[in-house]
């Protein structure tokens, strides 16, 4: 065995919890729960990765979905959009995917490869934050906007 289990991955419990639990299966209880608290944008992202940290990391902090543990994942994340976007602008800018070789047969630019390689990273990666339309689809906001926890308290 590699350590791996085998089957669906597991679904993250926040993501459960704003889903509202649709298998009503247990919440674990006894789940290593890090603290809901967006890492610091690491230095060493791309300028793009690090405009989409600073867009996306509050967000999702506010909904619990990021920790001070994703800091890889998000990185990951944010790298993969940066390079995306490189490659879509490359070929917007020169206005075509192809490009004739010298010899004279058409060739597929690189950067077409690149962009969908990335947006597939990309994909992977917004899934597991629950980013996609399709992920968010049976999301329910679980707690009110603006209320700290001792105004939700008071207000009962």
């Amino acid at each position: 065995m590699t350590g791996r289990s085998r089957g669906r991955p597991k679904t993250p419990t926040a993501l459960k919890v704003l889903e509202g639990n649709p298998g009503n299966r247990t919440i674990p209880k006894n789940e290593v729960k890090p603290a809901p608290l967006a890492p610091k944008c690491p230095s060493w992202l791309h300028k793009y990765a690090k405009k989409e940290w600073k867009l996306l990391a509050p967000k999702l902090e506010a909904l619990g979905l990021l920790t001070e543990v994703d800091i890889s994942a998000f990185a990951s994340y944010c790298q993969a959009y940066a390079r995306w976007r490189e490659a879509e602008e490359f070929m917007t800018k020169h206005d075509n995917t192809i490009f004739k070789t010298p010899s004279g047969y058409l060739q597929q630019l690189p950067q077409v490869a690149i962009a969908q390689k990335y947006m597939a990273l990309m994909l992977t990666s917004l899934s597991k934050f629950g980013l996609s339309p399709s992920d968010r689809a049976g999301l329910v906001a679980s707690r009110p906007e603006g209320k700290s926890n001792m105004s939700r308290l008071l207000s009962r």
